[in-house]
């Protein structure tokens, strides 16, 4: 079911929400998150559809922000705030609203989404596009327990990921970093078949790639070695190379759903490690709201030397 209310606020917006809920004959939702997009109309729909997909999981209210840039001199000075609601199927198993404001309402989002939040529930904050430099400072960002940004989507991803640096804050994740965690869980499955020391690494990937800069800096901070950076022509990470007195422990997957795991004095084997989807990846983080340890360390390369 859809609803369309223009020129409305957020106390229309939570009424219309309740008469949809009773229309299909749903009164009392179990969601258990508000999940906030904050995104433009070209990415508006792909994120949806994550976020969507993702709820199937986590069943959450989803409010998807979408400020308007005005277009004429009446525009710049109204202001104005448009909704799209929709429930039941239309919404996978929550419930969404997308706002689109405009003029100074744009200037102040978080006073719209601050009525339409779930009472006593966690708020997650997700900018597929055009993050802010520090998403906690955010007036949007600083009413989630969890902000998750994307590296891969800005058009200087290493800057991006410097700047995630300097501005991180418990609660900050990025999905450059959720990519990681197959490679991650195999490197740690490896080494713990392997029992020996490292003391080299190397990653492989397509240039200017974040995951694997990430990658990189997370091997340095556990293992106390350095790790070399290799641009192969992708996509995306392609290779990661451990050097023991034994050989050389790799994994290697450069092109589809499949890598080869080799091990010092073992045949090769071939594992599942295919490129997941945006759903994929935002349903993981919405699995943990608590602070990501892991992910601070990679973004800093701080940390004791231990096995992974």
């Amino acid at each position: 079911m859809k609803i369309d209310l223009t020129d409305t606020t957020a106390s229309k917006i939570n009424k219309a929400l309740v008469r949809g809920r009773r229309a299909i004959g749903t009164p009392a939702v179990g969601m258990v998150l508000t999940m906030v997009i904050v995104t433009d109309e070209e990415n508006a729909y792909d994120s949806v559809k994550a976020a969507e997909d993702a709820s199937r999981e986590h069943p959450s209210r989803t409010l998807v922000v979408i400020k308007r840039h005005a277009r004429t001199p009446r525009e710049r000075t109204s202001s104005r705030l448009d909704a799209e609601i929709r429930v039941g199927s239309e919404a996978g198993t929550g419930e969404t609203v997308v706002l689109r404001t405009f003029g100074e309402v744009s200037d102040h989002a978080d006073s719209v989404v601050l009525p339409l939040l779930l009472p006593d529930a966690p708020v997650v904050v997700w900018w597929p596009v055009d993050a802010p430099d520090n998403p906690a400072k955010d007036p949007l960002g600083m009413l989630a327990q969890r902000r998750i940004t994307d590296m891969y989507a800005v058009e200087h991803p290493l800057d991006a990921l410097e700047a995630r640096v300097r501005s991180y804050a418990p609660g900050d994740t990025d999905l450059a970093w959720t990519r990681l965690t197959p490679w991650r869980s195999m490197l740690a499955a490896a080494l713990d078949q392997a029992r020996v020391r490292i003391t080299s690494a190397t990653v492989e990937s397509e240039a200017e790639n974040p995951s694997a800069e990430l990658l990189a800096r997370w091997l340095e901070a556990r293992l106390g070695v350095p790790a070399d950076r290799v641009v192969t022509a992708g996509p995306v990470v392609t290779a990661v190379r451990l050097g023991t007195a034994d050989g050389e422990i790799v994994i290697d997957r450069p092109e589809g759903p499949l890598a080869t795991l080799t091990l010092p004095g073992q045949p090769p084997r071939t594992l599942a490690l295919k490129v997941r989807p945006t759903s994929e990846l935002i349903a993981e983080e919405l699995r943990r709201l608590d602070a990501d340890e892991m992910y601070a360390i990679a973004l800093r390369g701080e940390g004791t030397k231990e096995n992974v």
